[in-house]
């Protein structure tokens, strides 16, 4: 069985969402998601939460300014974090320049985003 080999120019989806952000689908089963996505300067998405998906973010290029219940942490290049669910959270980049990362989501995140009021 050969291993699959996948880019951002061999993957199972590109799709656009909020600002003109970009994302690439790598793994898309029930139990696993794993995309790239990329988010230009000064975007930001909206805030939400998973009841069953816990989620690892990995910046490749660029700093990250993460909400997570409230909270916020900014990540910078080679460093990750992990949002468990039910945590309501947010990805903001409020750089100059492309924000860039990898997104593990286990179980997949389908059918399981809720988007979030701003004031829980």
């Amino acid at each position: 069985m050969a291993n699959t080999v996948f880019s951002k120019s061999d993957c199972l989806e590109h799709y656009t969402w909020g600002d003109d952000c970009h994302g690439w689908t790598f793994v898309d089963t029930e139990a696993l998601s794993v995309k790239q996505e990329l988010m230009p300067p000064d975007t930001a998405e909206k805030l939400h939460y998973h009841e069953k998906a816990t989620q690892i973010f990995y910046i490749l290029k660029g700093r990250a300014k993460f909400t997570i219940d409230g909270e916020q942490t900014e990540l910078r290049e080679q460093q990750g974090i992990e949002i468990l669910p039910n945590q309501r959270h947010f990805i903001a980049n409020n750089d100059r320049t492309d924000l860039e990362f990898i997104l593990y989501s286990y179980p997949s995140t389908k059918n399981d985003r809720i988007e979030s009021p701003l004031t829980p």
